[in-house]
């Protein structure tokens, strides 16, 4: 039983699902919510306070500017889309704290949530607690 205990310490350590995402900003806990697609998808629709910074850029140039001591939840399109890995991986290597958004912006709407950009989705907005 202490392994299975260890899996699933470990798939929450870097896996966030969208209501937690959504919980932490309206809290104001210290995360940063990465669109790691590219700025197009971006554009179109991306969740509320997100940064666009694509998987394919990220380097120690592109990511001088943010601050290490908070944690960054990657996400993409959803489940057919591997990006976030890909930006989470990269993220880890330069250094930070970083957890993946499972599902995606598609998960993040299936659970009623809104998103801005050119084409948003109308659901719940964030409050934040600031």
């Amino acid at each position: 039983m202490q392994k299975q205990i260890e899996f699933y310490e470990r798939k929450l350590a870097y896996e966030m699902d969208p209501s937690d995402v959504f919980h932490a900003l309206e809290n104001s806990q210290s995360i940063v919510v990465v669109d790691t697609r590219q700025s197009f998808g971006y554009e179109k629709e991306h969740i509320p306070t997100a940064i666009n910074l694509p998987h394919r850029e990220m380097d120690e140039e592109t990511t001088k500017h943010l601050d290490r001591e908070k944690t960054y939840v990657c996400y993409c399109d959803g489940i057919g889309c591997n990006a976030s890995t890909k930006g989470a991986l990269k993220m880890t290597k330069l250094g930070f704290k970083v957890k993946e958004l499972i599902g995606g912006i598609e998960w993040w709407k299936f659970d009623g949530y809104a998103t801005e950009g050119k084409n948003p989705v109308k659901g719940s907005k964030i409050q934040c607690a600031c």
